[in-house]
């Protein structure tokens, strides 16, 4: 599974960061094997303009299995660290959705 990280001008894409989203993400999804080809993490602060506020930290993420359509969900939350842990959970229901319906078929 390749996991691509992206950041907007806002957020500091450093190594330290990087190799969190990247450990994090394999530990959660790393029971779907070869049918996850790629991850892309799309890492914003929603509140850039302002000072601070809550929830403003929000994690995209796109997963492409092998042979299907890429699926997207987000989570945006108070730290980077906490809309990663949401977009990663979210990301395993879902997956775990579509690969059991393709099971039962």
């Amino acid at each position: 599974m390749l996991i691509q990280i992206n950041t907007d001008s806002n957020i500091e894409g450093d190594e330290a960061l990087a190799k969190q989203a990247e450990a994090l993400l394999r530990a959660t999804l790393e029971h779907f094997g070869e049918r996850l080809t790629r991850v892309e993490v799309h890492l914003s602060d929603q509140s850039s303009d302002k000072k601070s506020g809550t929830d403003d930290r929000r994690c995209l993420l796109e997963a492409r299995l092998a042979g299907l359509q890429p699926i997207a969900v987000s989570h945006q939350a108070a730290t980077l660290e906490q809309a990663i842990v949401g977009a990663a959970e979210k990301l395993e229901h879902s997956l775990d959705s579509v690969l059991g319906r393709l099971g039962n078929r």
